[in-house]
């Protein structure tokens, strides 16, 4: 598990791994009371490092601290396991080839769960000596040899930081994405990276997709989610849109004879096209 400056969570996530024998937490010197609340659980061990990638603190917390099991639950601070996501893991019985398992993700507003948010399953539950982590973007992806399997029991996603702290980091994530976009080959990205190409369709539709998908009957909590996923795709237009302004600003401008040439070059391409119709 990461930390950094996670009171806000930490103790409920801990909580509910009271059956874990070993937990290794690699904290980023957090100056709140995570580490007092952490100290208060007797398996919790912890570490300290500099923060430079999700990737690095991972891979670092996976080969580095002297954990022994075969398996690994890999949970980030805001990630509460559910009674029936414990009972489902400890009644596993993995295929000699199934080397992880990814879980649905179901989002809480301050403890209310939605019907419905944007995350994806995710890969948490793993076999340490075939797994390693790799940048993409703002987060990380979890590397196997092996088939993955599926867990049936949702965990729960219940961030209760204080949304200053949610816009401070989007302002991060969403320049790294906007890196990944603007560096990549349109066959390199998924339809909902190609949708975020396009600038300013994003927040929209990310905000009217939440609502319809559940958000509308989640009440204040679903419109709350709805709003705070439009706000990070806007901010993600706002670097696309800023990349886009930078370039024309130093992209040198035609000279008069640039000009002439190109409007010359036109005019015999498309006589050249009217003719051959």
């Amino acid at each position: 598990m990461l930390t950094y400056n996670e009171a806000p969570n930490i103790g409920r996530t801990l909580e509910r791994l009271a059956w874990a024998r070993d937990i290794v937490v690699v904290d980023s010197f957090s100056d709140d009371e995570t580490l007092g609340i952490v100290s208060s659980f007797s398996q919790a061990r912890v570490y300290q490092r500099p923060f430079d990638s999700f990737a690095a603190q991972w891979n670092f917390a996976l080969k580095q601290t002297g954990i022994e099991t075969e398996w690994v639950l890999g949970l980030d601070a805001d990630l509460v396991l559910t009674p029936e996501s414990i009972d489902e893991l400890q009644s596993l019985q993995p295929a000699r080839n199934t080397h992880g398992y990814r879980a649905p993700i179901t989002y809480c507003v301050y403890g209310k769960s939605l019907r419905y948010s944007l995350l994806p399953p995710l890969l948490v539950l793993y076999r340490r000596n075939v797994a390693s982590y790799s940048a993409d973007a703002h987060t990380y992806r979890v590397a196997l040899q092996g088939d993955v399997g599926r867990l049936r029991a949702p965990i729960l996603h219940d961030d209760r930081k204080p949304l200053r702290r949610w816009f401070q980091s989007q302002q991060q994530y969403m320049e790294l994405e906007a890196s990944k976009i603007l560096t990549a080959t349109p066959d390199k990205l998924n339809f909902a990276d190609r949708i975020r190409r396009m600038r300013i369709v994003a927040p929209l539709a990310v905000f009217c997709y939440c609502l319809i998908k559940g958000g509308v009957l989640d009440g204040w909590g679903g419109l709350y989610y709805a709003t705070q996923r439009s706000v990070a795709e806007l901010l993600l237009s706002l670097y696309l849109l800023e990349h886009d302004l930078r370039l024309k600003k130093t992209r040198p401008a035609e000279s008069p004879s640039e000009d002439l040439s190109s409007a010359t070059s036109l005019a015999v391409a498309t006589k050249s096209v009217d003719a051959s119709r």
